[in-house]
């Protein structure tokens, strides 16, 4: 796999996506529309404060909110881009450059609404492409039906499939698939434990020669040594890019790359 994962095609190249994937994001406590009116209110604010201080003359007082609006817009503009567009651009770098035969077994996990597994799919027309989920809110409207709905919508359907469970637990048989990917999923899992298992398990149900493709926003380093300790060769993790922060560097997303020994 090329190492060059930010050098990704613009957008406007991309062929543009016919499902409804909603926003990534953290709302099992408020809704995506709760998070909208909260930050609406803020730059309000800010906004209001920076005109009263302008027109009173006091300067300092005027460009403080200021900045915290500007980096609120930023924000918001970064994440937003991100999670519409830019996981889009680089996902589709990253499986493109896998070089698929077109009939693996792939499986995703925390498949979500199925963004990213309906682009893989497309790059399988002899094979199949799993999705797992819990389905809970880390997604707007994430929910089995949706993900299958946009699968049909992609085209793709007939090469989808959804499994309702626990990447801790997962009811596929040892060595079951010829790749294994995810997308700012696997740190979901509260407890290190959990993650730990779940990379247990990926590792168990990927076939001999199989590889092994994560993105996420933490603990990829624990991962790695996980994995590492398992007997996973060829691990490499890098950042990337601009494309998947979500709204600030300080959020980056880092890949994640190993093989399963043939020998395993």
């Amino acid at each position: 796999m090329s190492n060059d994962v930010t050098n990704v095609p613009d957008a406007s190249r991309l062929r543009p996506r016919r499902g409804e994937y909603g926003l990534d994001g953290d709302y099992g406590t408020v809704s995506a529309r709760g998070q909208a009116i909260i930050a609406a209110a803020i730059l309000t604010v800010l906004i209001a404060l920076t005109v009263y201080f302008a027109v009173t003359g006091v300067v300092v007082g005027a460009v403080i909110p200021a900045v915290c609006a500007l980096g609120l817009v930023l924000f918001v503009g970064s994440f937003l881009r991100t999670t519409k567009v830019g996981k889009y651009e680089v996902w589709e770098r990253i499986l493109t450059g896998l070089r698929l035969r077109g009939n693996e077994r792939l499986l995703e996990l925390g498949c979500g609404r199925g963004a990213i597994l309906c682009m893989a799919a497309e790059l399988l027309p002899g094979g199949r492409a799993v999705g797992i989920d819990i389905w809970q809110a880390d997604q707007t409207g994430n929910s089995p039906e949706s993900a299958r709905r946009n699968a049909e919508l992609e085209g793709v359907g007939g090469r989808v499939e959804l499994v309702t469970g626990d990447m801790t637990r997962m009811p596929f048989s040892d060595n079951e698939f010829d790749l294994i990917i995810s997308n700012v999923a696997i740190h979901n899992i509260p407890d290190a434990t959990g993650r730990r298992t779940a990379i247990d398990e990926a590792f168990r149900v990927l076939r001999p020669g199989g590889r092994l493709v994560v993105a996420d926003l933490a603990f990829t380093n624990r991962y790695r040594a996980r994995l590492s300790e398992l007997g996973m060769v060829d691990l490499e993790l890098r950042n990337l890019g601009w494309r998947m922060w979500w709204g600030t560097p300080l959020l980056p997303t880092r890949l994640l790359t190993g093989t399963k020994p043939s020998g395993s």
